[in-house]
C-alpha cells in the first residue's frame, strides 16, 4: 500500500475499500483508527512519563474518539461550556478536566462551578474580578507568555501573561484571596523547535520562583500543546519528549511535588483520520510548464476549504492525494489541480500536484487528518461533514 513513507496501513485502506464498494456511496467519510491513538498514548506514556495528557477537545471532538480516549485514562482540556458538558457526558470526573481557555464567559464560569470543574487558567486582572465574583473556590493557573515564534499558530498573540507582570497579577490574585495552584504555557500550534519547550518551562520555573516569595505554593505545571502527530513525525516528538522531559529533570526533578500536565491535541488525532473523497466532476485545462503550455486536469471533490481542508486557510498545511481506484492499469500522470464542491473560487485544496488520470466518481484519499479538520468545518452551501468508519482496538 502507498503512504508518505510507503505504507499505509493496509487495515485502513481495506476498510476504505470495502466501504466505496457499497452501493450508490458517494458521500466523503473519514476512516478512524483508534488502534492508531491506542498507540500514541503508549508511545507518550513511554516517553513522558511524568507528564498526564489532557487532551485538546477543541482539536477533534469525534464522539467516539472522545469516548476512547476518557476510556483509556487520558484526561480533557476544555475551552468552553459545551466542551465540559459533553466530557462530562461520557461519565468523565470533573477532577480529569481543565478549563483552559484565559478569557471565559460568565456563565461558563457558572457551569463549571455548578459541574465541580475547578481547575482554570488566567492571565489577567480583569478575569480574576470575574472569577472571584463567580467562583471564588477555583484552582487557578495562571498563563505566562512564552516564545512561541517557531509556530504556525502563534497564540502569544491572544494569551498569556508577560513574565515582567507576573508578580503583580499573582499580588492581586494573592489580594482576592484566590487560590492559584500553578502555571501553564503554550508554545503554539505545529511546533518546529523543541528547544521551545525547554526555554518555556525555565520561564514557568521563574514564575514558581516569583509566586514562593509571594505565598503561593505552586503544585501544578502544564506544559501545553503543540505536539506534532502525523506519521511521518514521530523522531520529532520523540525529540521533543527527550528535550522537555531532560528539562523537567532539571528544573522540577520527580518528588519534587509538582504535578505535570499537558494538553496535546493532533499528537493523538492527527494521524488517526484518512479522509476519503470522491470526484464530482473534471475538466479540462492549459497550464504553463517548462516546455510551453502543457495539458492539466481540473478535479472537483465533495469535500473542500470550507468542510475538512479548511486548516488550510489558517496555517500552511500540505495535502498529498492518493488514488484509491479499484481498477488496475496504467494511467498517464498529468499535472492537476484539486477543488471543494463550493460555488466560491477560494475553495482550492491543492493549485498544482501530480496525479494519474482519474474519472468522475472515483476517490482519492488522504491521510493525516485528524487535527483540526472535524471542528471548524462548515456546512457552506449545504454540503454536509464526513461520515465515520471506525477501526477498533483488539481486546482480550
Amino acid at each position: 500500500m502507498i503512504g508518505h513513507d510507503g505504507i499505509l496501513d493496509e487495515t485502513v485502506w481495506d476498510v476504505a475499500v470495502e466501504t466505496i464498494s457499497q452501493p450508490d456511496r458517494e458521500d466523503p467519510f473519514f476512516v478512524v483508527d483508534l488502534t492508531d491513538i491506542e498507540r500514541k498514548y503508549k508511545l507518550w506514556k513511554l516517553k513522558m512519563p511524568r507528564i498526564t495528557p489532557f487532551y485538546a477537545t477543541k482539536c477533534n471532538d469525534c464522539p467516539e474518539v472522545l469516548r476512547y480516549l476518557a476510556s483509556i485514562g487520558v484526561n480533557f482540556d476544555c475551552a468552553s461550556k459545551t466542551e465540559i458538558e459533553t466530557v462530562i457526558n461520557l461519565g468523565v470526573d470533573p477532577s480529569r478536566i481543565i478549563y483552559a481557555n484565559p478569557c471565559k464567559h460568565k456563565c461558563f464560569i457558572k457551569y463549571a462551578a455548578d459541574v465541580g470543574v475547578k481547575m482554570m487558567t488566567f492571565d489577567n486582572e480583569i478575569e480574576l474580578d470575574k472569577i472571584k465574583s463567580i467562583f471564588p473556590r477555583a484552582e487557578l493557573v495562571i498563563r505566562i507568555k512564552v516564545d512561541d515564534s517557531h509556530s504556525s499558530m502563534k497564540l502569544s498573540l491572544k494569551f498569556g501573561c508577560e513574565m515582567r507582570r507576573v508578580a503583580r497579577l499573582l499580588k492581586t490574585a494573592k489580594s482576592l484571596h484566590l487560590n492559584v495552584i500553578g502555571v501553564s504555557f503554550h508554545v503554539g500550534s505545529g511546533c518546529k523547535s523543541s528547544w521551545a519547550y525547554s526555554q518555556a518551562i525555565s520561564d514557568a520555573k521563574e514564575a514558581f520562583d516569583i509566586a514562593k516569595e509571594i505565598g503561593y505554593n505552586f503544585y501544578l505545571l502544564d506544559i501545553g500543546g503543540g505536539f506534532p502527530g502525523t506519521k511521518t513525525e514521530q523522531k520529532y516528538f520523540e525529540e521533543i519528549a527527550a528535550v522537555t522531559s531532560a528539562t523537567l529533570d532539571a528544573y522540577f526533578p520527580e518528588g519534587c511535588g509538582v504535578r505535570i500536565i499537558a494538553e496535546p491535541g493532533r499528537y493523538f488525532v492527527g494521524s488517526a483520520f484518512t479522509l476519503c473523497t470522491n470526484i464530482i466532476a473534471k475538466r479540462d485545462a492549459i497550464v504553463p510548464g517548462q516546455n510551453g503550455d502543457e495539458p492539466a486536469r481540473v478535479y472537483y471533490l465533495n469535500d473542500g476549504v470550507y468542510g475538512s481542508f479548511n486548516i488550510i486557510l489558517h496555517e500552511p498545511t500540505e495535502f498529498i492525494p492518493y488514488p484509491l481506484s479499484l481498477e488496475e492499469k496504467e494511467r498517464k500522470v498529468m499535472k492537476t489541480s484539486l477543488w471543494g464542491p463550493t460555488c466560491d473560487s477560494i475553495d482550492r485544496i491543492i493549485e498544482n500536484c501530480y496525479l494519474p488520470e482519474m474519472n468522475i466518481g472515483e476517490w482519492l484519499l488522504f491521510e493525516n487528518m485528524g487535527g483540526y479538520s472535524l471542528t471548524p468545518a462548515t456546512t457552506f452551501n449545504g454540503f454536509q461533514k464526513p461520515e465515520f468508519r471506525y477501526i477498533a482496538p483488539l481486546r482480550a
